[in-house]
Parts: C-alpha cells; sequence; structure tokens
C-alpha cells in the first residue's frame, strides 16, 4: 500500500473541526477506498486552546498559515479560512509554489485569483481541488470540469445562497417580514452578524463567476455581475407572486449568447410548478443546461460544516487516489493560459419578461399614464392587476403589471419615466421572471 497521506489544516472552524473529526472517524474506510491512509499532521487556526471536540494532539500545530503552508511536512494543504486576500492567499500561494496539492472551500479566493493560483498549480504540477466553494455538498464543480467533458454548456443557474432561500421560504411561508426573518437566521445561525455578503448577493456572485469560468472556458469575470440583493423584497411582493402562480428565488444565472456571456444575481420569480421552486430552506440547487446531455438538476445542502466538510473530503481523496505522472484534469476545466478573455454580452430581451409593482394615487388617469410609458419603450403588457393598499385607506393603489419578453434597459426606461410622475408612491419594485425550460 502507498505511504500515507499527508493533510494540513489551516482553520478550525465550524467545517474544519467536522473534516478533523470524519477523517479520524472512518480512517479505515478512507484507507480501503483510497488505497492509502490519510492522516492529518498539521494544524493551524486563530486559538490553539480552544475546544473543538477534536483530537489534534499528534498533528504538529503552526503559528499561523503561511508557516503551515511554507514549511510543514505534508502532501496536501487544506484552506478553510476564507477571505480573498491576506493568510488565505498568501498560504495557498506558498503551498502551490512548493508544488503542494491544494484543497479550499474559499469562493472569495478564487473569484479574485483563480486563474493566478490554476497557472501555479497548473505550473508544478500540483492539484487545486474546490468542490466546496460552490453549492455545498452538491457536486457541481466535478460535473463541470469532469463529468461534462464534450457537452457545450448553454446555461447554469441555481439557488446557491441557503441564507436568502432560507429567509425567503419563511417570508412565504409563515408571513414574516424581511427583516423579522434575518433576526431568526442570525439567531440559529445561516446568517452572519454582518450579512451584508449573503443578502446583498456577493456570496452568490462569486458562486457563479467560478461556475461561469468552468461553464465557458472564459477568464473569471466576477466583476463583470449584474447584482442585486433580495433586501427590497417585501411581503408584499411574496403575495403578489403568489397570486400570480409564482416563488421568488435569488437566482444566479450565465449564459451564452451571440454577443459573449451574462452573468446575473438578482431576486427571480419561477413558476410554482417547477422543481427548483420547491428548494426552500438552507437547501441549495444549480442546474446545467448542455447540448448532449440536455439538462442537468442537483440540489442538496448548500452549507453547514458536515456539507463542506463532506465535499473537501471528497477532494482530498481524490488526491489520495491519483497517482505522480498521471495527466491532471485542467484546474478550471480548461488549462489557465487557454481561457479565453471575458466577453460581456450586449443587452439582451428576457424572455421570462418582467414584474412591476407601483404604489400610486388613486386617481383619474393613472392606468393610462403608466400604459403610455410602457408603450413608449415598446414593453408589451400580459398582465395588469389593481388591488387596494391595506394600511393606505382610499389614497393609494397598487398596482402590478407582467410584461412579455423585452429588455432590462426598456423595462428601467420606462420605470424611470413613471417615477418623475407626481402619482407614484414609493420605490417601484421590478423582478425578473425566469421560466425553466425543464425544472
Amino acid at each position: 500500500m502507498a505511504d500515507a497521506l499527508k493533510v494540513g489544516i489551516a482553520g478550525l472552524g465550524t467545517v474544519g473541526a467536522s473534516l478533523v473529526r470524519i477523517i479520524q472517524t472512518r480512517a479505515n474506510e478512507l484507507t480501503v477506498t483510497c488505497g492509502r491512509a490519510i492522516e492529518i499532521t498539521a494544524v493551524t487556526a486563530r486559538d490553539r486552546n480552544r475546544d473543538r471536540g477534536i483530537d489534534i494532539s499528534r498533528a504538529t500545530w503552526f503559528d499561523s498559515p503561511e508557516k503551515l503552508a511554507a514549511e510543514a511536512d505534508i502532501d496536501v494543504f487544506v484552506e478553510l479560512m476564507g477571505g480573498a486576500e491576506g493568510a488565505a492567499a498568501d498560504s495557498v500561494r506558498a503551498a502551490l509554489t512548493r508544488g503542494l496539492h491544494v484543497v479550499t472551500a474559499n469562493k472569495a479566493l478564487l473569484a479574485a485569483s483563480g486563474v493566478e493560483l490554476a497557472g501555479i498549480a497548473e505550473e508544478k504540477g500540483a492539484l487545486l481541488n474546490f468542490e466546496a466553494a460552490v453549492a455545498g455538498g452538491i457536486p457541481v464543480i466535478k460535473a463541470l470540469r469532469e463529468s461534462l467533458t464534450g457537452n457545450t454548456v448553454s446555461r447554469v443557474y441555481g439557488i446557491m445562497n441557503g441564507t436568502c432561500n432560507y429567509i425567503l421560504t419563511r417570508m412565504e411561508k409563515e408571513g414574516l417580514s424581511f427583516a423579522d426573518c434575518l433576526k431568526e437566521a442570525q439567531r440559529l445561525g445561516y446568517a452572519e452578524a454582518d450579512p451584508a455578503f449573503d443578502i446583498e448577493g456577493n456570496d452568490t456572485a462569486h458562486k457563479l463567476a467560478i461556475l461561469t469560468t468552468l461553464a465557458f472556458g472564459t477568464e473569471i469575470a466576477a466583476d463583470e455581475i449584474y447584482l442585486e440583493g433580495i433586501t427590497n423584497i417585501s411581503i408584499e411582493d411574496i403575495h403578489a407572486a403568489a397570486d400570480l402562480g409564482y416563488r421568488i428565488k435569488l437566482l444566479g444565472v450565465a449564459q451564452q449568447t451571440d454577443s459573449g456571456i451574462e452573468q446575473r444575481v438578482h431576486p427571480t420569480m419561477v413558476p410554482h410548478d417547477s422543481v427548483i421552486a420547491q428548494v426552500d430552506g438552507v437547501t441549495n440547487a444549480v442546474a446545467i443546461e448542455s447540448d448532449i446531455l440536455g439538462e442537468l438538476l442537483m440540489v442538496g445542502p448548500g452549507a453547514g460544516g458536515d456539507a463542506t466538510a463532506s465535499a473537501v473530503l471528497g477532494d482530498i481523496a481524490d488526491i489520495a487516489k491519483s497517482r505522480p505522472g498521471a495527466q491532471r484534469v485542467p484546474v478550471l476545466g480548461t488549462p489557465a493560459a487557454a481561457l479565453a478573455p471575458y466577453k460581456r454580452a450586449r443587452m439582451q430581451s428576457h424572455e421570462g419578461g418582467y414584474f412591476i409593482r407601483l404604489t400610486v394615487a388613486d386617481r383619474t388617469g393613472v392606468f393610462a399614464s403608466i400604459a403610455a410609458r410602457m408603450a413608449e419603450n415598446a414593453i408589451s403588457l400580459e398582465s395588469i392587476v389593481q388591488r387596494a393598499k391595506p394600511d393606505a385607506g382610499d389614497t393609494a393603489k397598487t398596482i402590478i403589471l407582467v410584461t412579455h419578453a423585452t429588455t432590462e434597459d426598456s423595462v428601467r426606461k420606462a420605470v424611470d419615466a413613471i417615477k418623475q410622475e407626481s402619482y407614484l408612491v414609493g420605490e417601484p419594485q421590478v423582478i425578473r421572471i425566469e421560466r425553466p425550460k425543464a425544472f
């Protein structure tokens, strides 16, 4: 049997502690499956004395991740600290430069420096695995990087942030406000004390940028993503969506068009009877559309210690099974030097249409004015509904418009024109509608 695979772990939080526990309790099974033992021989974390409920007494403690990466006698460096810069970035670079294999769950680091790190790994003949960086325990990275070889992917989309999905699910099922659901998510540990990174869409954007590169062979372009979070979603929007036969989800969408790549993260209405609409709570879902396989949907736990640790362990096991000199799968599916420059797509018609909610003064001529603003921007309406606004007495009404296919630019121009009218009360709400092909 081959020598044991020596692993160093930087970061012993929820995921790191779960990883150590699983490796130690499943040691015999892993040895049989991988053809060699997996041993944790070096660790580092912020607090050496914290009780994590795991036994790390046999591992050498290093005072910093950088020292561990540069000096430890290990085969694999596992980075579980997070952050696009600083210790995480410096230690991963140091490990790859040494020719060590690296496993990371750090989507922020990959979104910022993935192409550079892939280049170092490929130059040194090292593996850089990151299944846990996107959608937790769902094996979407392996699917795009390996399993779908030969397929031409046209679209990747999904629910990639459990915090946002939990909040939207609770709002719908229990009639709670966004603020109340956020507080509950924080109490349960689904949301951070500062939840902005999740609820404003940045976390989903980082994951989408990685999937885009794997799907389309372009350089990572996290700064080219249209980004909108869920902070403006109200109970009124949730109820209106339900009345129209939709549920609201925060989706990340990347698709290939004739003019380039379109990447966007935003709240989206999906048909109530679609499979992706049924994905609730902290669960994630990723859909891939390709020419040979067709449509593939993967659903599973998107976060949590065990789910993420499972994905990290899968990456470590792949390394344990690999042999020196074997052909390496490119880190990003395409060799780093061969990735095409990212080209952002031109504005195009959105086939699903748009939901537009307006609160307006209840007076004559409002309907006609709204219709005129839509017509001026060549927007065709599928439906228009007026309802009383419960907390406004007889002074205001809510008008809900659903458009046929049109462009983002046209919708924004029409809404901006309506904002100039004296009858508008408060800010308009605009939400895209998606009608998945198979889900």
